[in-house]
């Protein structure tokens, strides 16, 4: 549900490693009509916990129900809604081997990324950037016309 004072929000929620989770989670989301636009989620190292990362939209109320209701999820430790943040995200591409692999490598490097393997017919290149450098890298990238493109999603820690 996105109205016209709805901005993009990061939300981190830490939780008990268990089955079932994520879809009570997704629920929540979809029972109330929040889009998700971005979800990661990693175990976090030598633990029984995992990291969920959530970008969506919405205004400060909606943002704060969201938080209310996850915050009511019996799995749910912690919920934290990100003010100051380092935010990352990652994209691998495929191209054919014939573009000119000078140009990608010089491209990719510009934003945090390089060449990461090359095959008999295609070249797979790896960018890690802020969100809004990717979407930028995607843009320009597009004239040596990628066969293919992965987004990671974004990750996200508060300072």
């Amino acid at each position: 549900m996105i109205t016209e004072n709805s901005e993009r929000r990061v939300i981190s929620v830490i939780v008990v490693n268990e089955a079932s989770v994520l879809s009570r989670i997704t629920d929540l989301f979809s029972g109330r009509g929040y889009n998700i636009t971005s979800l990661t989620v990693a175990p976090i190292p030598e633990s029984k916990y995992s990291r969920l990362t959530i970008v969506t939209s919405g205004s400060v109320r909606v943002i704060e129900q969201i938080t209310k209701q996850l915050h009511k999820l019996i799995p749910v430790l912690r919920v934290y809604e990100h003010a100051d943040l380092v935010e990352k995200e990652m994209a691998l591409l495929k191209f054919p081997l014939s573009e000119n692999i000078t140009d990608i490598s010089t491209l990719c490097a510009a934003y945090n990324g390089r060449i990461v393997n090359v095959g008999e017919n295609v070249i797979i290149a790896m960018v890690a950037d802020d969100p809004a450098r990717i979407e930028n890298f995607l843009r320009v990238i597009k004239k040596y016309n990628p066969k293919e493109i992965v987004r990671s999603g974004a990750v996200a820690l508060e300072r």
